[in-house]
């Protein structure tokens, strides 16, 4: 095979990977009024109520600055409450409110968790042979090191640059 079929092939497998977790953030906002981001959050804490922030960041395989910013989105929305740990009053833990339930509901189903399913049944090998691939292809590209959630917007500069003075 060419290796401008392969070039082909792998930039059709790309469009059909990121229409689909477009096409399922535009079905989470339309069914249930949030992002997909914000949609894998409510699922993962619809599976485990009382979670800390870091125990959220590790199921949802992100950094806890960006599960934090979904997090304050969905606290404020009314979706998520964030409350003391009744065994130990230092700890914050998030749940979903009877609204964030009824959303979750209402929701279709998580883009993000059908792709890591998807990944987990692969042969470790194949997995990591992906990752690294997948890594080369984007530092070729000169891809930022760090993302927030899918289809989640980045934080504003002019909103860190207030944060930072004040």
């Amino acid at each position: 095979m060419s290796s401008s079929n392969d070039g082909l092939r792998v930039l059709d497998a790309v469009r059909r990977l990121v229409r689909t977790l477009r096409l399922s953030d535009r079905a989470a906002q339309q069914a249930a009024g949030v992002s997909a981001a914000q949609l894998f959050v409510l699922s993962e804490l619809g599976k485990t109520p009382n979670m800390s922030l870091r125990e959220l960041a590790e199921r949802t395989y992100t950094d806890q600055s960006s599960v934090s910013a979904v997090v304050t989105r969905l606290v404020d929305s009314g979706l998520v409450s964030r409350e003391r740990a009744d065994d130990d009053g230092r700890r914050l833990v998030l749940a979903l409110t009877r609204t964030g339930r009824a959303a979750l509901k209402k929701a279709p189903s998580v883009a993000q968790a059908q792709l890591l399913d998807a990944l987990r049944v692969l042969p470790e090998a194949e997995r990591r042979q992906f990752e690294e691939t997948f890594d080369k292809i984007l530092d070729g590209m000169g891809a930022d090191t760090r993302a927030p959630m899918l289809f989640e917007d980045e934080p504003r500069a002019e909103k860190k640059r207030k944060k930072n003075s004040a």
